[in-house]
């Protein structure tokens, strides 16, 4: 019954593709991180200015589906612009803006929550407005933000299967193929496969969520 997992080559290819789905999803995720972190620290300095383009550019990203943001990257952008962006490139620009955004958001609400006499008491040791975010408030936000951030992550590495939509040879586009291959043959393909992909998401997402879960309960007590 699982012979179609096994045929030929269909394992490694299945393997092959799962890598690309991880190899978009951590570059995504590192630079969702530092952009993140850089921008949420700015939305929260309340300068007026700033704070409005912030958050434009947070709602913008949030209306639209990322899937549009995909065929507008990956068809849109590079006609326009006259340069070739491969699909795994659109991939990671668009999850990369994503991440930056969401994560800028969750980063300015974990800044934000911070009880003033925290500023007021490091100011009061004559530290430096960089100073105090770096020593003081960063650290303490970190409590608060780990646990929201990584259940994002989970949501990037789980949205990252729309790609098969832009032609990216990923986890599920191969276990497509496999189907395709086998339509006329075995009837239990699609389940075999695709439960198969499901069980390969699962064991990548389930340790992060159960992470965010263990972060949450031991910070929060």
């Amino acid at each position: 019954m699982f012979d179609i997992l096994f045929e030929g080559n269909n394992f490694i290819r299945l393997m092959v593709g799962l890598w690309v789905t991880v190899k978009i999803s951590l570059i995504a995720i590192v630079i969702s991180l530092v952009g993140g972190m850089v921008l949420g620290i700015l939305m929260s300095l309340k300068n007026r200015f700033i704070y409005a383009i912030l958050k434009f550019g947070l709602e913008v990203v949030r209306i639209m589906p990322q899937i549009v943001w995909l065929m507008l990257v990956y068809f849109g952008l590079s006609k326009w612009a006259n340069i070739h962006i491969s699909g795994v490139g659109a991939a990671i620009i668009i999850f990369s803006i994503w991440g930056v955004f969401e994560m800028m958001d969750l980063v300015r609400g974990a800044v934000s929550s911070i009880p003033k006499h925290q500023f007021e008491s490091a100011a009061s040791l004559g530290l430096k407005s960089y100073q105090i975010y770096i020593y003081v408030i960063i650290p303490l936000a970190m409590r608060r933000l780990v646990p929201a951030s990584i259940n994002l992550l989970s949501r990037m590495i789980k949205t990252t299967s729309i790609v098969v939509l832009i032609g990216v040879v990923e986890v599920v586009k191969v276990g497509q193929q496999i189907i395709d291959n086998a339509v006329f043959t075995d009837n239990y393909a699609a389940f075999i496969v695709y439960g198969f992909i499901f069980f390969l998401y699962f064991a990548i997402c389930y340790p992060v969520s159960k992470l965010s879960k263990i972060l949450e309960n031991r910070w929060s007590a």
